[in-house]
């Protein structure tokens, strides 16, 4: 399949009503008789008593549910002392408070997160000296779907991939607040790697971040991506995403490509497999140069160069295309190629893609994964970084240099 140029964007294809007078002076009997009483859990979303224990009060009171988001937390001590509160959530972490002057009341600062539950732990000195402890939880309102965002992720979880896959996660929505997303997600690796996020624009203009170490990950690391994004704020959106997704580096699979001399070599853990004869992209409609990621492998497919809006005297459409490893989104990919016979190693005849014989398709399709590298060289028009996993087209400066958090 073919390309065109590269662009800035990633490489084109080439709140109660009023209650009656009685109803009313029946509701405040009913709010005179509640606070008379001792204050124990309600679950009653937050309106209804404190939760007490000792003299030391927290509110909302423990198991209450679709606390309003503007609902300030509160812990009393009577006539005691707070000595410490903390107040967490997994996603959106702790809540940061204030201390009366006497230290006989704390209270939250800001606004709480949408649909978390978050927990409560205080304690105080009693006027008679008496060490005092609370725990309590509650659970905020969930947000409308409008006002939250996701994040589809790649590799998935249990999943062998190959040295150059990134971590990539692409989101339903615009993140304004780019660093706030960034500070809950996390990437850890046995053995351990630097690596670093940069955000980029996916090539269908939504918001995404992908993670890579500065070199290709080494052959049996284990990786796990933590998304700790429930409840978080990024803008006028809340994150309802909480994962941890564990995958693996399998063998060191690499693929040059040299459409000078028109071959494909192919090694494994530095040790060279084969070198085939290939033909890659004619003149104009040239493959892309630099490192792309295998991201899927398909047996049989339609190439149809109206999808990717090739028409007039080059347009074609093969219903049996076999032995497909897709390199770019924009339609890269390496395939069995027969047409083309008597060109493999002689003439680069191709509208972009890679061609080679049946067989030695059948034979590359069956030693490469998802996230083995295949690298062009001696091509021109760099592959971008959003055209599927270009991430290793970047130098790394450059790379770190696209982390909201630097």
């Amino acid at each position: 399949m073919p390309h065109a140029p590269s662009s800035t964007a990633g490489n084109a294809p080439r709140s109660c009503p009023g209650l009656p007078v009685a109803a009313a002076a029946a509701a405040a009997l009913l709010v005179v008789t509640a606070c008379s009483g001792s204050g124990g859990s309600t679950g009653d979303g937050g309106r209804g008593n404190d939760a007490q224990h000792d003299g030391l009060t927290v509110s909302p009171a423990s198991d209450s549910r679709s606390v309003a988001v503007n609902r300030k937390v509160t812990v009393r001590a009577g006539d005691g002392r707070i000595t410490s509160v903390k107040v967490t959530a997994q996603g959106p972490g702790d809540l940061k408070g204030t201390f009366s002057g006497d230290k006989d009341t704390w209270t939250s600062d800001g606004q709480l997160a949408p649909g978390v539950t978050y927990t409560v732990r205080a304690r105080a000195t009693g006027s008679d000296g008496k060490q005092l402890t609370r725990n309590a939880t509650f659970t905020t309102a969930e947000a409308p779907r409008s006002k939250t965002f996701v994040g589809e992720y790649h590799p998935d979880k249990g999943t062998t991939v190959g040295v150059a896959m990134p971590v990539s996660i692409v989101f339903n929505k615009p993140i304004h607040d780019r660093a706030a997303v960034e500070r809950h997600l996390q990437v850890t690796s046995s053995p351990s790697v630097q690596g670093a996020w940069h955000w980029m624009t996916d090539r269908d203009g939504r918001g995404r971040v992908d993670f890579r170490p500065e070199k290709y990950w080494k052959p049996g690391t284990d990786v796990t991506l933590r998304m700790s994004l429930d409840g978080v704020r990024a803008g006028g959106l809340y994150g309802v995403q909480n994962r941890v997704v564990n995958f693996r580096i399998g063998d060191a699979v690499t693929t040059t490509v040299d459409t000078a001399a028109k071959t494909m070599t192919v090694s494994e853990n530095g040790r060279k497999l084969r070198t085939l004869p290939v033909s890659a992209g004619k003149k104009g409609f040239e493959t892309w140069n630099g490192t792309m990621v295998v991201l899927e492998k398909t047996p049989t497919i339609r190439m149809n160069s109206r999808t990717v809006s090739i028409f007039g005297p080059e347009a074609y459409n093969l219903g049996s295309v076999k032995w497909d490893v897709r390199l770019t989104p924009s339609g890269t990919f390496v395939h069995a190629a027969p047409w083309n016979e008597g060109k493999f190693g002689r003439i680069n005849g191709s509208h972009g893609c890679i061609g080679m014989s049946t067989a030695d398709a059948k034979w590359f399709y069956g030693h490469v994964h998802t996230g083995d590298p295949v690298t062009v060289v001696n091509s021109k028009d760099a592959v971008a970084a959003n055209n599927g996993y270009g991430d290793w087209n970047v130098d790394w400066a450059t790379w770190q240099s696209g982390s909201a958090l630097r």
